[in-house]
């Protein structure tokens, strides 16, 4: 996949090169496929994948996203025998993306660890603008 924004360079504080980073406006959304913007459709019966039906407010926000130059990857518990029909939905219902990973475990409680900041938001049922709150986390020792 071609680079969507140009990423900056990234220095520790011994002034070390460090992975580069996106610019700070841009946020890049790691999105689930199903029960957050369409019905949750288990990998046991992909016939229900072709028809399953979209979360409008999930189309609506998830292009906003995108035509603000923020980046969309779908993360998915679907496998690779699923994107051909994955794909077909996303270009039925309109969906712009920049890329889908396929294979994500299943079985959710996922605690994610990365040297990048990483913030989760938990779908609850509606796609709307995302404003900060103040939560508590749990962190290293």
């Amino acid at each position: 996949m071609k680079p969507v924004h140009e990423l900056q360079d990234s220095l520790n504080e011994k002034g070390e090169k460090l992975s580069p980073i996106l610019p700070e406006e841009v946020k890049n959304f790691l999105i689930d496929i199903d029960g957050t913007i369409c019905d949750d459709i288990p990998n046991e019966e992909p016939e229900r994948m072709e028809t399953c039906m979209v979360y409008p407010d999930a189309l609506k926000m998830l292009n906003k996203w995108y035509d603000e130059g923020h980046i969309i990857t779908f993360f998915t518990s679907r496998t690779e025998e699923h994107r051909e029909v994955t794909e077909r939905w996303f270009a039925k219902h309109g969906f712009k993306y920049h890329g889908m990973l396929m294979g994500k475990p299943r079985g959710g409680n996922y605690h994610w660890i990365d040297n990048h900041i990483v913030k989760a938001t938990r779908f609850k049922g509606k796609f709307t603008d995302l404003v900060v709150k103040t939560k508590e986390i749990e962190v290293f020792k």
